[in-house]
């Protein structure tokens, strides 16, 4: 399973733009990766494994702004059709693979 961190904060003023910079650190610091700009991604082994992951992010989220999050099943990833554009390096390395050791 995993979970998509979707976002769209505000950068207009310095405050903004830390709240932004501190959230995206934090997800990086979970173990999420970029998908696209403000779509991030994390494996899980199921749904209430995931809720850790959600309770940590609410502590994080900025006062302003929009946070989502969705939980997709390894069959619904597996199964996104590209339009435009390639899997990214960070995909084609591991894939749908549960548990990557380097």
């Amino acid at each position: 399973m995993r979970i998509f961190c979707m976002f769209d904060l505000p950068t207009e003023t310095q405050q903004d733009r830390r709240a932004y910079r501190l959230f995206r650190k934090e997800l990086l610091s979970n173990g999420f990766v970029m998908l696209q700009y403000s779509i991030y991604y994390r494996t899980v082994p199921n749904r209430s494994a995931g809720k850790k992951y959600e309770s940590i992010l609410k502590r994080m989220i900025p006062p302003v702004g929009e946070v989502r999050l969705l939980y997709v099943s390894e069959k619904q990833f597996e199964d996104m059709k590209f339009l435009v554009g390639t899997k990214g390096h960070q995909e084609e390395v591991i894939g749908s693979q549960r548990l990557v050791v380097i």
